[in-house]
């Protein structure tokens, strides 16, 4: 492998390289980086049609010589999620990551850094709505950070979260239970993650327990929204890992503020608490971290499996593209030539 040439990182060479701790440490640096200054978020952009959407985000992490991009198309018949890195002094490309794993990762790494901040430290029950492709990473990263003894899962199906519950129960070694409601899966939590589609309010504030900490992170976009904004009065910490995008696309965060007229100074980035807080404040009733996804977090966890693949000599190598001098002469008449 040459000096220059640059690698692609398959689903399976990220599987191989990186576990849930990997991934929790990696965000937890990226965060520290972006509080020093160190790394820069380019803020999330996003355009719809007929249901999908198209999404590009990034960072730029200058000290360790890496930026990059993440983009993928959400559709209802799939989406294909890819990172690519480039060198930062030259704009070489580096790496092109296949990122499924890599996005369950970063997600769920997300959670589990806010999580090990703000949950109270014995924290022993977990509620996971939600059981869709993010959720058993989900659980997997609060594991990672506290003594979890049992999950109580709740979705819309029923025949789901059983299953669902019986893959926690194999996958990671936990009792898990299906709750036939939100509020039943709630009930007494110490911590709630929500990872829903909904479009309306499923969890209200009346259903918490004091002394919980809530992870929500399904609703991304203006049509959705998982717990009702009144539920915001009651946190003592509410924390974000890019604020510009809770201001921009978070309908929750929307109408407690804006339409409430309240300040939005309460809402930190999460790099900021990480380096002001010891850990949760004594006198929180409830805490709150909303996560949009931004590409900090995408670009530390794909910087920590690219720069493991290249110490161990990993990873299918190829040539830099090289420019070519465009075809400027146009074969036929361009009037009235139609998309080909």
């Amino acid at each position: 492998m040459s000096a220059n040439d640059w690698i692609w990182i398959t689903e399976a060479d990220v599987v191989s390289t990186l576990d849930i701790g990997d991934a929790i440490r990696a965000v937890r640096a990226g965060f520290a980086d972006e509080a020093r200054g160190d790394a820069q978020n380019m803020v999330k952009t996003h355009t719809a049609w007929d249901g999908s959407t198209l999404h590009a985000i990034g960072a730029a992490f200058p000290r360790v010589g890496l930026v990059g991009t993440k983009t993928w198309s959400h559709t209802a018949g799939g989406a294909t999620p890819l990172l690519l890195l480039f060198d930062a002094a030259n704009g070489e490309l580096v790496a092109i990551a296949e990122a499924f794993a890599l996005g369950q990762l970063r997600t769920a790494s997300v959670s589990g850094v806010a999580t090990d901040l703000l949950a109270v430290p014995g924290a022993a029950q977990l509620a996971m709505i939600g059981t869709g492709k993010q959720a058993l990473a989900q659980v997997a990263a609060i594991r990672a950070v506290r003594p979890i003894q049992q999950v109580r899962v709740h979705g819309r199906d029923e025949a789901r979260r059983k299953a669902f519950a019986l893959r926690v129960e194999q996958s990671l070694g936990v009792e898990a239970v299906p709750a036939a409601s939100v509020a039943e899966a709630v009930d007494g939590a110490d911590v709630i993650t929500l990872a829903t589609r909904a479009t309306e309010p499923v969890l209200t504030s009346s259903m918490v327990a004091p002394g919980a900490h809530i992870n929500a992170l399904g609703a991304i976009t203006k049509e959705r929204q998982e717990f009702e904004p009144e539920l915001l009065e009651r946190c003592g910490v509410i924390g974000a890992d890019s604020v510009p995008q809770v201001r921009r696309l978070s309908l929750e965060f929307s109408r407690y503020f804006d339409e409430g007229g309240r300040d939005w100074d309460r809402v930190q980035p999460l790099s900021s608490l990480l380096e002001e807080l010891g850990g949760r404040p004594g006198d929180a009733d409830l805490t709150l971290t909303k996560a949009m996804g931004t590409g900090v977090c995408d670009l530390a966890v794909g910087i920590a499996c690219y720069q493991a693949m290249r110490d161990n000599g990993l990873g299918s190598p190829r040539d830099q593209p090289s420019p070519i001098e465009p075809r400027l002469r146009a074969r036929t008449g361009v009037a009235g030539v139609g998309y080909v």
